[in-house]
């Protein structure tokens, strides 16, 4: 009786994709596999796995592991992928799984686009299938290389690009790499300048402005839907005013009207862990976008 293949289609985007989005959408993935997939019978179509918004440098995703699970359950054998690059694009764990995993399971790798069916792999045939892997790594590197540059030069000509603007300010509708005074907030900020100017503690200033249910900037963005940084340290449930908070504020050169960006970097495009750069590599641009504390009193402060 012949080999019945339980197979999954493994789909994954990522952010580094909006370009091609066209080409490598979740539905023209699971459309160009659903086309291959006809022309072998032996292959049944069991279940769908899509990482959307991950990157193939990593392979700790959700809809990945769920597929390793269900090899190691023994419920498929077959993966189909419109290319490697879908699985990762880091050599090493991709040469592991077809040198190592995937044969001690009995699972079936298909990857339409680069031709390789794990069925026909032996010797040459495997080393090509790790060497795509390397050049897809280094596609990776490339992209991350030319976006550091492109982000670094936007920031030298004073455009902001960020995804959060701090609070007080918003991206202008129409340009969102210029930033505008959020008329919200505004009055809120100057009040805590005001009122460290007359001497108050940051703990007294967060104290008072709890008191008068002030939303904090987490909880002000949170109630107006707009985007906030997750993860920091204030991303809580009912985030409060507190004295971290106000310190942060009254530090801040960005509301004197000259942005200030490129204080973080990584090590690498796969170590995303943060390094905080000296101020002097700091992108500084005066006169950026309208100030909401003049240059005197953050002095001062």
């Amino acid at each position: 009786m012949d080999t019945i293949y339980r197979a999954v289609k493994y789909i994954r985007t990522s952010c580094q994709d909006d370009e091609l989005e066209h080409r490598d959408s979740v539905a023209n993935q699971s459309k160009l596999i659903d086309g291959f997939v006809k022309a072998y019978p032996e292959i049944v179509v069991v279940s769908e796995k899509i990482d959307s918004g991950f990157s193939g440098l990593f392979f700790d995703r959700p809809a990945f592991n769920e597929m390793i699970k269900d090899i190691e359950a023994g419920y498929i054998n077959c993966i189909i992928v419109k290319d490697l690059s879908r699985i990762g694009r880091d050599y090493i764990e991709i040469g592991s799984y077809l040198r190592d995993f995937f044969p001690a399971h009995s699972v079936r790798l298909i990857s339409i686009n680069d031709n390789i069916d794990s069925l026909m792999l032996e010797g040459i045939d495997k080393t090509i299938a790790i060497l795509k892997s390397i050049f897809s790594e280094r596609y990776s590197h490339d992209v991350s290389m030319k976006t550091r540059s492109a982000l670094d030069t936007k920031r030298r000509k004073g455009e902001y690009v960020g995804a959060v603007p701090i609070y007080g300010y918003q991206k202008l509708e129409n340009d969102k790499n210029k930033l505008i005074p959020d008329l919200n907030t505004v009055a809120v900020v100057q009040s805590i300048f005001d009122m460290k100017l007359q001497g108050m503690s940051a703990a007294g200033i967060s104290a008072a402005l709890n008191e008068q249910e002030i939303l904090s900037p987490l909880a002000y963005k949170q109630t107006n839907n707009t985007p906030y940084a997750a993860g920091g340290f204030a991303d809580k449930p009912n985030a409060k005013w507190s004295a971290t908070t106000i310190f942060r504020i009254l530090r801040d050169e960005n509301y004197t009207g000259t942005l200030v960006q490129g204080r973080q970097s990584s090590f690498n495009y796969k170590i995303k862990t943060p390094i905080h750069l000296e101020e002097s590599v700091w992108a500084k641009v005066k006169n950026a976008h309208p100030a909401i504390i003049s240059r005197s009193d953050y002095e001062a402060v």
